[in-house]
């Protein structure tokens, strides 16, 4: 399956604070321990916290599984046709 913006639905499953479940992830733009931006086909997605870890990301499906200490989510219109760093290391 292609992720193309526009093409993929959007949803975003928060669970205590602690867990989190995404879709429509076409790409992640940086990550580490306080911060994650993804670029989603709703545009890109900013999570802060501590101790954020992807435990999970499947590109094919556009499928992201997020744990750790969520104190904010935004979302800005950048869309995602800048290439991110995952698409950078193995694209």
């Amino acid at each position: 399956m292609n992720n193309e913006a526009g093409n993929n639905q959007h949803n975003l499953t928060l669970e205590n604070r602690h867990k989190m479940t995404i879709s429509g992830v076409a790409d992640v733009d940086s990550y580490d321990e306080n911060g994650i931006v993804a670029l989603t086909s709703m545009g890109e997605l900013k999570i802060t916290g501590s101790e954020l870890h992807i435990s999970r990301l499947d590109m094919d499906s556009g499928d992201m599984f997020i744990e750790g200490s969520i104190s904010a989510i935004s979302y800005n219109d950048r869309r995602q046709d800048a290439r991110g760093m995952i698409r950078r290391l193995f694209g």
